[in-house]
């Protein structure tokens, strides 16, 4: 077992190296969505979001930070490979928001083959990621611990969707091109930078929980939901409140002499921000 991996593995609970099975790949697949959560500060505070292997493992590892879908799907993609797994990362296009043009690829996901079989993982997509892996298949409605997806074929483009209050709603468009690091760093960039980006404008965090439950948080407004209904919502009085939530709720870690956090920078963050929930990846 590498250096990488154990303390990947750790950071999850994880004592024994796994296998390379589906059973293996459900199970790492819903850890990680567990363990790390998704949240943009490092946008936010601004800092540069580092994709290269040592910055991600002393990001999300080491100081128990979490990150979004190019940091997400990056270090899942390093430990799945690890393991022994054949992944590699892909690129789609976000549509949840029904753009009016065909948007940039600012979204990593991971395309895995087991046994000659491809799948679709994906740790990064925020609340409405999956957390489990789909079959590459079209038109087939899928089970995950959180919800229900199925993808759908256009020619060489294939499209994610997931089923809410019963209607289907599209998420991202990709396709199995091979893509490379400098793809996914101006994807990176464009969504730390964009002016219109909602990273720049919105906190936004999540976090699975493993009874099939998630914890939202956009701006103040915190949710902790049970499926699609609302088991508690609490928009928080001030900074010290958001301050407390991210650690207690989130497991985010503050303290690191890098990649840590004072409450007063963010309160830096949060100024001129409102108290109502946004819809956001």
């Amino acid at each position: 077992m590498t250096p990488f991996l154990r303390a990947y593995l750790s950071r999850m609970g994880i004592e024994q190296l796994p296998d390379i099975s589906i059973a293996t790949l459900r199970m790492l697949h819903l850890q990680h969505n567990c363990t790390f959560p998704f949240e943009n500060l490092d946008v936010l505070l601004p800092r540069e979001i580092l994709l290269d292997e040592q910055s991600l493992q002393d990001k999300l590892i080491t100081a128990r930070r979490g990150g979004y879908c190019f940091e997400q799907n990056g270090l899942f993609e390093r430990a799945l490979k690890d393991v022994g797994f054949d992944v590699r990362s892909l690129l789609g296009r976000v549509i949840l928001a029904n753009p009016p043009q065909m948007p940039p690829r600012t979204h990593r996901l991971l395309l895995v083959t087991l046994n000659g079989e491809p799948w679709i993982a994906d740790v990064g997509f925020g609340s409405q990621t999956l957390t489990a892996p789909i079959r590459l298949l079209a038109d087939e409605e899928q089970s995950t611990p959180h919800g229900r997806y199925r993808l759908q074929q256009e020619g060489n483009d294939w499209i994610l969707q997931f089923c809410h209050h019963e209607r289907w709603q599209s998420m991202y468009r990709f396709d199995l091109t091979k893509q490379y690091l400098a793809d996914f760093m101006m994807g990176n960039f464009w969504s730390a930078h964009w002016p219109q980006s909602h990273f720049l404008h919105h906190l936004l965090m999540c976090r699975h929980l493993p009874d099939g439950g998630k914890l939202t948080l956009t701006n103040f407004h915190f949710t902790h939901w049970q499926h699609e209904h609302a088991l508690e919502q609490l928009t928080l009085a001030d900074v010290p409140a958001l301050y407390d939530i991210l650690q207690k709720r989130f497991g985010l870690g503050v303290t690191d002499h890098r990649y840590g956090f004072s409450q007063h920078a963010l309160a830096a963050v949060m100024a001129g921000f409102d108290t109502h929930p946004q819809a956001g990846k």
